[in-house]
Parts: structure tokens; C-alpha cells; sequence
């Protein structure tokens, strides 16, 4: 056991001390809050930098006038040729475009939409849907439709979901927040367990190359080397999500309470500089957040995120440290990478739509079960609620399976480990594994 912890030991320092670790740990919460603000400005100067200029043509004579401009589309009504306007907008800097209503749109329904480029389709649409309302009151003035009475109709319906309890009592039930959670957290599982297995088979690789391992085989077991570089790196990988957690909440925090200041005191100045705070007690953005967040258990995801990372870690890691030991370069290993990839991959993909839209589907309940998909599977559907029991018997099965295949993993290691120049193949593996 002591010489398993001196392993751990150096693995863990050895890496952590790193500044591409340090690097990576500090500027990734930086680098992912810069990343969907600059979504957000680009999208929205997208919108901005999109907005176009119509000329009117109407033929017909009656839409010209009613046609609004907006923020995206100025219209000008043009008694120009038609020849004319296409020269100007070829030689116009600004998004022009040239909108041809014929006379006989009640009976074809169609327009033609002119531009010097590909015609943005947000303006397509926009005046489209400015066009069918015109004439769809005129429709209904034919036909002694009061259009304001139909306008004034238009109920809308909240849904306000709730979900039982255990004791039988109702709790708010937010599905939008519940996939969120569970689409972040299967990216995160599946970019983790991918990239700190891959460290372990590189580092398994790298001493075996470089025959630093027959130095160290001489003073310590294989499998007590193989058990202390996974946990090690499992350790750098806890490390690093929980110093990810503290830097990205204390960030989003910051941020939220400058963007609510500012917000507030702008309401404040502009409803005659009463105080911000005794307006708005208990809004903003932040409080927002936290109340969809009351509809999720945050806790057991927190518990159940750290449980079924480390175990699937734990198993993962075995498998590429069995993968190291079998090959001399990363290029020999793609062979045996992508059949130990594949589950993870599937629930993956999975995720995005199967799971997330029937989390209590047979397909999601079988793969929260399976011990290859389940670190991914169980976390997207715990925020939506899973019987502890279901969390339980997920577990237990992941960790019996990662105890049979560290064992099997073991036998693997213990030979492939000391051979140098053979290409091993599946059928050469099977061979070790009976030793």
C-alpha cells in the first residue's frame, strides 16, 4: 500500500505542478464565460450589421402604405423603374433590396424579393409575415370580420409544472433547466473520462518507451503501478473540476451582481433615482437562476456527478492502461481507442435526444444500467428525477465491473508491459489474460 501512495504521489505532483495545468484550470472558466459573450455580442451584431433597405415596387397599390418599417428592414417606396432600382442597389454599400408586389398576389400569392446577394432569410420571413397580415384583414374586412376583435382574442396559457414527491407533496418542476444540467454534464463526463484515460495510456506508453518501466517493475508490482497512475491522474482530474466549480461560480457570480447593479440603477434613474435595492429586492438575472434551480435536487447531483465520474474513471482507466501496456506508440493504440470509445460515444450522442427527451424511457433506463454507458446515461437523467434505488444499483454494478476489469486489466499489464517490438493484436491479449 505504501508504495502505491508513493505512486500516486508523484503522479499527482507531477502533474499539477505543470503549468500547462495551471494554465488550463485557470484560464478554461475565463476562456468559456469569454466564449459566450462573444456568442452573444457577435449574434447580436449579427442582427444589427443584417439590417436592409426595401424599395417598394407595388403594382397592386394597396400594401405600400401599410408595410412598417422595424429594426431589420427600412422600406422606401420607389415609383422608379424597375431597370433603375437594380442598377442602385448594385451599387449600393448598404443591404438593399427591391420587393415587387404584382397585381395579382390575392390569386397567385407570391412576391419577388431583388437583392445584389442571397437574400437574408430573417427578412424573407419578415416580410412575409407583414404581408399575409395584410391580407388576412383584408379577408376578413370582405368578409364583416371585426379584425380587432380577433386581435383582441389571443389567450395564452402558463404552464405551471409541478412533480410529487416521495411524501406526496408538489415541488416546482422546471424540464428546461433539468436538460440543460443534463446535456452539460454529459459533455463534461465524456471529455473527461476521454481525455484523462488517454493520459493514463500515454504515460503508461511514454515510460515504456523511454524503458524507464523496467526501472521501476524492479521495485514495485505491475499492478501496483497500474492502480497508482489511475488513481493519481483521477486526483489532478477532481482537482481540477473543483477548482473549475469554485472559479466559474465566483466568476458567473461577479458577473451577475455588476450586470444587476447596473440594470437596477438604470430602472432607479429612470423611475425618478429611487434606491435600486428597495425597488427590486429579489430580482435580476442571478435570482432567477436560483429559483430554476430550486426545481432540481443540487445536491445529489453534485454526489452522484463526483461518485459516477471517478468509478467510470476508475474503469476506463484500466482499460487504457491495459491498451498502454499492449503497444509501443499512440498510432498502434488507435486500434484498440475506438471499440473502448464506441459505448461512451453512443450514450453521447444519445443524449442530445433520446435521453434527455424520455428519461424514464426503457432505452435511457437500460443504458443508466449498462456499466460502459452509465457514467454518462444515469448523470443526464438524474436531474430529472431517478428512484434512489435506480442510482444504486447503477453504482454498485459500475463498481463491480471496474473490480473485474482492473483484475482482468492487471493480467494484461503484467505481460504486455515488458514487451517491446511485437505488434499485439486481440487474439495475442486473450493469450495474456490467461497467464
Amino acid at each position: 500500500m505504501h508504495k502505491i501512495l508513493l505512486i500516486i504521489q508523484r503522479e499527482y505532483f507531477s502533474r499539477v505542478k505543470k503549468k500547462s495545468f495551471l494554465l488550463m484550470t485557470f484560464l478554461v472558466p475565463l476562456f468559456f464565460i469569454a466564449l459566450y459573450g462573444g456568442i452573444f455580442y457577435l449574434t447580436k451584431k449579427s442582427f444589427k450589421d443584417a439590417h436592409a433597405h426595401i424599395y417598394i415596387l407595388d403594382q397592386h397599390g394597396d400594401f405600400a402604405p401599410q408595410l412598417k418599417s422595424d429594426p431589420n428592414i427600412t422600406f422606401t417606396v420607389s415609383n422608379r423603374p424597375l431597370r433603375d432600382l437594380k442598377i442602385q442597389i448594385k451599387d449600393d454599400e448598404q443591404n438593399s433590396s427591391i420587393l415587387v408586389i404584382p397585381k395579382n398576389i390575392y390569386q397567385n400569392s407570391a412576391i419577388e424579393l431583388i437583392s445584389a446577394d442571397k437574400a437574408n432569410i430573417t427578412i424573407q420571413n419578415s416580410i412575409a409575415r407583414q404581408l399575409e397580415g395584410i391580407i388576412r384583414l383584408t379577408e376578413y374586412k370582405k368578409l364583416g370580420i371585426d379584425p380587432q376583435v380577433l386581435v383582441s382574442v389571443q389567450p395564452h396559457i402558463n404552464v405551471n409544472a409541478k412533480e410529487l414527491t416521495e411524501d406526496g407533496e408538489e415541488k416546482n418542476s422546471n424540464t428546461g433547466i433539468a436538460m440543460g444540467i443534463g446535456v452539460g454534464l454529459a459533455i463534461l463526463v465524456y471529455l473527461s473520462l476521454f481525455l484523462y484515460g488517454v493520459q493514463v495510456m500515454r504515460g503508461v506508453i511514454e515510460e515504456k518507451s523511454n524503458r524507464i518501466i523496467e526501472v521501476i517493475i524492479s521495485s514495485v508490482k505491475p499492478f501496483q503501478l497500474m492502480m497508482g497512475k489511475i488513481i493519481g491522474i483521477g486526483m489532478v482530474g477532481l482537482t481540477q473540476f473543483l477548482l473549475w466549480i469554485i472559479l466559474t461560480g465566483g466568476l458567473i457570480f461577479l458577473a451577475t451582481n455588476l450586470l444587476n447593479k447596473e440594470t437596477v440603477e438604470q430602472a432607479a434613474m429612470q423611475q425618478g433615482g429611487m434606491p435600486a435595492m428597495q425597488q427590486t429586492p429579489n430580482s435580476g438575472f442571478g435570482f432567477g437562476i436560483l429559483q430554476h434551480l430550486e426545481s432540481v435536487n443540487v445536491t445529489e447531483i453534485i454526489i452522484c456527478f463526483f461518485l459516477f465520474f471517478l468509478a467510470g474513471y476508475l474503469l476506463y482507466s484500466a482499460i487504457f492502461a491495459a491498451v498502454g501496456s499492449a503497444v509501443d506508440s499512440e498510432t498502434e493504440a488507435n486500434q484498440f481507442t475506438m471499440p473502448i470509445t464506441m459505448p461512451l460515444l453512443l450514450t453521447y450522442v444519445l443524449s442530445f435526444g433520446v435521453i434527455i427527451n424520455d428519461p424514464n424511457g426503457p432505452i435511457a433506463t437500460w443504458l443508466s444500467f449498462i456499466p460502459f454507458t452509465s457514467p454518462i446515461a444515469m448523470l443526464v437523467r438524474i436531474p430529472f428525477g431517478v428512484p434512489t434505488w435506480q442510482i444504486a444499483v447503477s453504482l454498485i454494478i459500475l463498481i463491480f465491473t471496474f473490480l473485474l476489469v482492473t483484475w482482468l486489466a492487471a493480467k494484461i499489464y503484467r505481460v504486455g508491459i515488458l514487451i517491446y517490438g511485437k505488434k499485439a493484436n486481440y487474439k495475442e491479449i486473450m493469450k495474456w489474460m490467461k497467464y
